[in-house]
């Protein structure tokens, strides 16, 4: 899977979660400051990209993600 297609999935996945237009997520969109994800959303979007991709991650290291970009480099290493 290209690093195209998994942007494509991530900004889909932190879109529904989020509830936020696709238009708005840009490719170093921080998910706290930029697209106003709480704690909460954060475990969710975790989920969402763990069910999007039928992979599972580390909780720790994923939580730590900041944003849309890093999340893309993050998952392509589990696919």
């Amino acid at each position: 899977m290209d690093k195209n297609e998994i942007l494509t999935r991530v900004k889909e996945v932190v879109s529904s979660v989020l509830k936020t237009d696709p238009s708005e997520i840009t490719d170093d969109s921080n998910f706290v400051f930029d697209l106003g994800a709480d704690s909460m959303q954060s475990v969710e979007l975790v989920a969402g990209f763990e069910e999007e991709f039928d992979i599972e991650m580390d909780q720790d290291k994923a939580l730590e993600v900041q944003n849309i970009d890093d999340a893309v480099n993050f998952i392509a290493e589990y696919v």
